[in-house]
């Protein structure tokens, strides 16, 4: 990795983040999610690209992608209706674990075929990419002001803000596994729950504590009360993390909590954290562009749109009906569209740089086809969902007119 000045890092980091502003209107004009005019912003800016900063600390992008992912996860939170939105939790949380664990058997089959990889490569793979991504679900559905169904919304927003716990847990145990082929992965099971139950505990925590502060410090500058949820969204990945559980989770569910309860200057830590929220995507996506060589991507094309393919028409509609078959209040029309609702976008990128960090081999392969198949899932899914909740009637004004 190449070195420079602290002043040109200001400046250049100030004159992206200024362009990638432009880059996410540009893209919203022509129907695109705006997180692929970030993504290719940051390509442009690259290595490869006419940019050329030189960039390729993986381990610095992770640990960014994680600061990010921990103010988009508490944002949704905030933002979450919890009260509006309880009767679908189960639904939800089938489709973050049940459906994450379909999805990845099924892509690490079609791993092996189409690219050849061994059943623990394959395995690693389908579970980099099983799990969709809170922040481009919840930049596409807003940004595009899609008036779904309440149900429909609540399911797809609350699964894509809780499967990153399974995502990361069948990350672990593929990387463990390649690692040590001997071990079996129920050795990682209590591991799991234990993360699920002090991550939903250690939010739970934060989540009370945050209004309860606001309340009872007298807070002499309004500003202090934004610089304390600051303090309660980084609290709560790192209370989660340190007690074994899991920090995204955590983070999620202390927004929902904290957006229960009612305290001093509520709305502006809401829009405060909403603006963070959009900050945190920018310079996620953007630092993950500036990883990718766009040189190396023909090589992934053929194989990458195989996997797109089989993802968006095979693995995660099946995991859908099959999550989703207990819960006869979603029609096959609300299944559908939560189906290609499925957005993949920053998490399985930054899943795909442990394997690089790890040194597995094949690792940057995974990587490249990674970054492809969310590249094109992105574009061809986005535009077209707004066009999607019309066809299958999931739309709040069809409600009364059209049978589920």
């Amino acid at each position: 990795m190449h070195y420079y000045s602290i002043e040109i890092v200001f400046l250049a980091s100030g004159v992206l983040l200024a362009l990638t502003v432009f880059a996410g209107t540009i893209s919203s004009r022509f129907g695109l999610p705006s997180i692929l005019g970030f993504l290719f912003l940051g390509m442009l800016a690259g290595s490869d690209g006419p940019g050329g900063i030189a960039f390729d600390d993986y381990s610095l992008a992770q640990g960014v992608s994680v600061a990010c992912l921990i103010f988009i996860l508490f944002s949704g939170g905030l933002d979450t209706k919890w009260r509006k939105v309880r009767g679908q939790a189960p639904a939800a949380m089938a489709l973050a674990t049940v459906g994450v664990m379909i999805s990845a058997g099924i892509m690490t089959v079609t791993s092996m075929v189409i690219l050849d990889f061994t059943p623990l490569q394959g395995f690693l793979l389908g579970s980099v990419i099983a799990s969709t991504d809170a922040a481009a679900v919840f930049a596409v559905l807003r940004s595009l002001n899609i008036p779904l169904r309440p149900k429909v919304q609540n399911v797809i927003e609350l699964e894509s803000g809780s499967n990153d716990p399974m995502a990361v847990f069948l990350v672990g145990a593929a990387l463990m596994l390649i690692a040590n082929p001997g071990d079996s992965p129920r050795m990682l099971l209590p591991e799991f729950g234990v993360q699920m139950v002090v991550g939903a505990l250690s939010g739970l925590i934060i989540g009370f504590v945050l209004p309860a502060l606001l309340k009872r410090i007298p807070l002499q500058v309004r500003g202090l009360a934004l610089v304390v949820s600051v303090a309660a969204a980084l609290t709560s990945y790192g209370l989660a993390g340190v007690l074994g559980g899991n920090g995204f989770l955590a983070a999620y569910i202390a927004g929902i909590v904290a957006a229960t309860r009612e305290y001093p200057a509520k709305p502006t830590v809401t829009i405060f954290q909403e603006g963070i929220a959009w900050l945190a995507q920018v310079a996620m996506f953007l630092t993950l562009g500036l990883l990718v060589f766009p040189s190396q991507l023909p090589e992934v094309i053929l194989s990458g749109f195989g996997l797109t393919l089989v993802l968006m028409l095979i693995a995660r509609p099946v995991s859908v009906f099959i999550a989703l078959a207990p819960f006869r209040a979603l029609g096959w029309r609300e299944k559908l569209f939560i189906s290609w609702a499925g957005l993949r976008g920053a998490v399985p990128i930054v899943l795909a740089t442990f394997p690089i960090v790890a040194g597995v081999p094949s690792a940057q392969t995974i990587f490249n086809v990674v970054f492809f198949v969310v590249l094109v899932s992105s574009a061809v899914q986005g535009p077209t969902l707004k066009w999607l909740a019309r066809k299958t009637a999931v739309l709040e004004l069809d409600d009364q007119t059209k049978p589920s």
